[in-house]
């Protein structure tokens, strides 16, 4: 199968490239048609360094230099739209007209937006679009917010967004979860680089895997996305984008955290990326290493957080073809090492508790983009693939049997056309459409077990959407159908989209979509847990059949300047209906005294809330920004997960209020203070019997998890610039108070803060 898979890259790769050479011209003709200026802020007169200035419609672009300034050269004959743009201010675009043997110069001046509201997102429909004007709530998390939180990871810095939880489902090996509006991970959709190729063996620990160091951005929709990207994105789409080479740059960083105790926590990181002079070409490359301990919440010789080591390196390059053609790749590569329970000087087999997890991950992807010269047509072709060789143990009681493999195989490939209506029917308008493959192969085999499974998927998508827009309002209708090897039927996946805009400051905004889960295994099913010295095993129900979801959100968008003040306030309902909904229930032991635990169908569930989010601050002095959830998540009748409790119409590990604060304020320029927090309202967890007798409901305290960070920066020479940052993490200790105690714990029985009470210090050279 990977001769297959590398086989259908390479041929795709091929017509991209030969696509990419059939619309080529010369861009080394020189046409002498130029265009200088510079870039500064509109209150101060600053020079900003390193703003993009890009010429829309094509692949031409630049950023200032140290002092501001930057030169765009030979460039083609004709009128075109220049944007100007940098983290923390309002994109400016121009008009200008280009003549050869002509250098003219076009000067910009940027305000200050502390809210981001011009950021180009590209999630919420497949093509980039102004934040502000888009047609679905998308929420950005930026470089910003990972240095705020004092983020190594993705799973460290993901809670600080309304509508979202990041928890720890395992003691022994440390597994987390996204939740979106309450659902569990796999009712989520995530993304590399807009493509689906995180797998559902690749969630299973995959947010700690990826370094923010990698990380661009991340963009989140809450609520049903398959009318977009298709299955698994009832809950949301989270897609994570990496970085860019936008100039030449190099940075260091590392981060000691020392848990309580004295367990440490190494994170290294380096990279760099480099542009060459015309423009054309550019790379970005990134690796971080990884290196914790465990630790031993409760001296009881089982480790409550698992011993982590973890390399990546990767890179992204571009290259353009022409001023109108793109070739852009991208790829990754992750070891990682995790192990939990006792003995860590012995092999697995020779503990009470193991479990050992190594991965090797391959991913890359590769895409073509092609723009018009009128910018009304755009063309995207594009493949993606990832490879995951898995070794691991999951035992007990110093079993020498329980050694497994996995391997996990996903292949994407699809195109996309955009064309740009200059008005059709009553406003302009812009048609997109695209067709998708999507194919994931995965064996999954542990001997001792009697467990030897094999599960080939393939979905091909066609989706289409019409969108008119304008200023004030935003009209959007489309869908998605799709053909699941997995489902008998086709399915159509529809979406509808409303913004409108009465004034300026407010945007109302509706939506309506449908989604779907196939009876597929899901990452939780990937997950071997050890409970009451045993071993717990998912497994399908014969006759699983697919979870149907119908989602509807409406939300009110405010945002005024009071002076130097901006704020934004977003309140945001949300309704979303599941048919067939997946349910986990114990349903006895194998002939080897195993646990099973059987996936299968419930009548329905309902889950309903809302969302408020403010964010107020003064450029260049402090930000604050809250978010707070209230929801309900319910089944429509009571589901038993045992025999040994009653049943509940409550989801488990779904508290009904949760939400988050991050606070920066900067004494001066160069010191700079960040708050940072979540608090996690009551919840109902599952207890497995063990330490205690008989399974139990549980409903935790609630808990807020605060930290702080202090930084201050030196500029060591005109390039160069050192920052020292040191803080504290869970600073109120809010740690799990009633763990299991020892061999005969609950692994799965863990919640509250990831982390005890952390003090850090770290140190980056940016160049």
């Amino acid at each position: 199968m990977n001769k297959y898979i590398l086989g259908v890259s390479l041929l795709l790769l091929s017509h991209v490239v030969c696509l990419a050479e059939e619309v080529a011209v010369h861009p080394h003709q020189q046409s002498d048609a130029n265009i200088i200026g510079h870039v500064v802020d509109a209150a101060t007169h600053e020079h900003l360094a390193f703003a993009t200035v890009a010429v829309k419609g094509t692949t031409i672009g630049v950023m200032t230099d140290a002092t501001g300034h930057y030169f765009l050269k030979n460039l083609p004959n004709g009128s075109y739209t220049l944007s100007v743009s940098t983290l923390g201010y309002k994109t400016v675009e121009r008009t200008v007209e280009v003549v050869k043997n002509r250098t003219i110069e076009a000067n910009f001046e940027l305000e200050s937006d502390l809210l981001s509201l011009d950021e180009v997102v590209v999630t919420a429909n497949r093509t980039e679009t102004s934040r502000k004007t888009s047609p679905t709530i998308v929420a950005v998390t930026t470089s910003k917010q990972f240095e705020t939180t004092a983020s190594n990871n993705l799973a460290e810095t993901m809670n600080f967004q309304s509508g979202l939880r990041v928890e720890n489902n395992c003691s022994n090996c440390g597994t987390t979860q996204l939740r979106i509006n309450g659902l569990e991970g796999q009712y989520s959709q995530i993304l590399i680089d807009s493509r689906p190729i995180f797998s559902s063996l690749t969630a299973v620990y995959g947010l700690e895997l990826l370094p923010v160091a990698m990380i661009d951005r991340v963009e989140v929709i809450r609520g049903g996305g398959s009318a977009l990207f298709g299955s698994n994105a009832i809950g949301g789409v989270v897609n994570i984008i990496t970085k860019e080479p936008l100039r030449n740059s190099a940075m260091l960083s590392h981060t000691t955290d020392i848990l309580k105790g004295g367990t440490t926590d190494f994170n290294t990181s380096l990279n760099g990326s480099y542009v060459s002079d015309d423009g054309r070409m550019g790379i970005f490359l990134f690796g971080m290493v990884k290196d914790r301990d465990e630790y031993d919440r409760n001296g009881d010789g089982f480790s409550d957080i698992p011993k982590l080591n973890s390399e990546t390196v990767g890179f992204r390059a571009y290259y353009k073809t022409s001023p109108f053609t793109r070739l852009t790749a991208e790829y990754h590569h992750i070891h990682e090492f995790r192990r939990g329970g006792d003995q860590f000087d012995q092999p697995p087999h020779m503990a009470n508790i193991a479990e050992q997890i190594e991965h090797k991950i391959d991913g890359g992807g590769l895409n073509f983009d092609y723009f018009s010269p009128n910018n009304r047509h755009k063309l995207g072709v594009y493949t993606s693939a990832q490879y995951i060789d898995r070794n691991s143990y999951y035992g007990t009681d110093r079993n020498p049997n329980t050694y497994g493999a996995t391997e996990d195989q996903v292949f994407v490939a699809g195109t996309q056309y955009s064309y740009s209506f200059y008005r059709l029917f009553f406003m302009p308008a812009t048609l997109t459409a695209g067709i998708e493959y999507n194919y994931n192969a995965l064996h999954d085999q542990y001997l001792g077990f009697d467990r030897n499974f094999r599960q080939t998927t393939h979905c091909t998508g066609l989706y289409f959407q019409n969108e008119w827009k304008s200023e004030k309002l935003n009209f959007l209708i489309g869908g998605r159908l799709n053909k699941h090897n997995l489902m008998q039927n086709i399915i159509f996946s529809p979406r509808v989209n409303v913004r409108y805009s009465p004034v300026e400051h407010v945007g109302l905004r509706a939506s309506y979509s449908s989604g779907y889960r196939a009876p597929q295994a899901y990452n939780e099913d990937l997950h071997i847990d050890a409970l009451d010295n045993n071993i717990s095993i998912i497994r399908l129900a014969p006759d699983l059949k697919p979870e149907y979801s119908h989602s509807l959100s409406g939300s009110i968008d405010l945002y005024h300047s009071f002076g130097r003040l901006q704020a934004n306030l977003l309140i945001e309902g949300f309704y979303t209906m599941l048919d067939n909904v997946f349910t986990l229930e114990k349903i006895g032991e194998d002939e080897h005294g195993y646990t099973i635990k059987e996936r299968r169908n419930a009548s329905g569930a309902t889950v309903a809330g809302i969302s408020t989010e403010l964010k107020l601050g003064i450029p260049n002095r402090f930000d604050v920004q809250l978010g707070y959830t209230f929801q309900r998540s319910r089944y429509n009748r009571p589901e038993t997960w045992s025999d040994e409790v009653a049943a509940q119409r409550c989801m488990f590990r779904s508290p009904d209020h949760y939400g988050y604060v991050t606070a920066n304020y900067n004494f001066t320029d160069e010191f700079k203070l960040s708050l940072f927090g979540n608090f996690t309202g009551k919840m109902l967890v599952q207890h497995n019997k063990g330490v205690i007798e008989r399974d139990e409901n549980r409903l935790t305290p609630a808990f807020w998890d605060m930290g702080m960070r202090l930084c201050y920066d030196f500029r060591l020479s005109q390039q160069c610039r050192m920052e020292l940052s040191a803080g504290m993490k869970n600073i109120f200790d809010s740690y799990q108070k009633d763990l299991d105690f020892g061999q005969y714990k609950d692994a799965a029985y863990v919640y509250g803060p990831t982390l005890p009470r952390t003090c850090f210090v770290g140190v980056k050279f940016s160049l």
